[in-house]
């Protein structure tokens, strides 16, 4: 019985983390972030082929919200916003290692089968 009840709170772990990350773009905005690790609005616009203005906008909130991401507004003219990763967001970075290394060798298994 203990070990179903293990695997439910490791489930439920699972589930929270994927409400976090879920949709098209969070993971590529952190892997930016980490390669990177500072950039502006625009070069991360720049960097993700296909993302709207609205759309980014919406996700580095998210992203901010859930103390992933930290942005910086500079003083200057014109303003200058500056994205970067917290030291919590830093501890996605495995993670982010991991499925870039996975997607990799996926992309090897599936051509080789072609």
């Amino acid at each position: 019985m203990m070990e179903a009840k293990c695997h439910k709170r490791d489930l439920m772990a699972i589930h929270d983390a994927m409400d976090i990350l879920n949709g098209k773009w969070k993971i590529s905005i952190l892997s930016t972030l980490c390669y990177y690790e500072e950039r502006r609005f625009s070069e991360i616009l720049n960097d993700l082929t296909g993302i709207s203005n609205k759309q980014l906008s919406k996700e580095l909130k998210e992203l901010e919200l859930n103390k992933l991401v930290k942005r910086t507004v500079l003083d200057t003219q014109p303003v200058t916003v500056h994205y970067t990763l917290t030291e919590y967001g830093w501890s996605l970075q495995g993670l982010i290692n991991y499925l870039a290394d996975w997607g990799k060798k996926h992309r090897e298994v599936i051509f080789s089968a072609v």
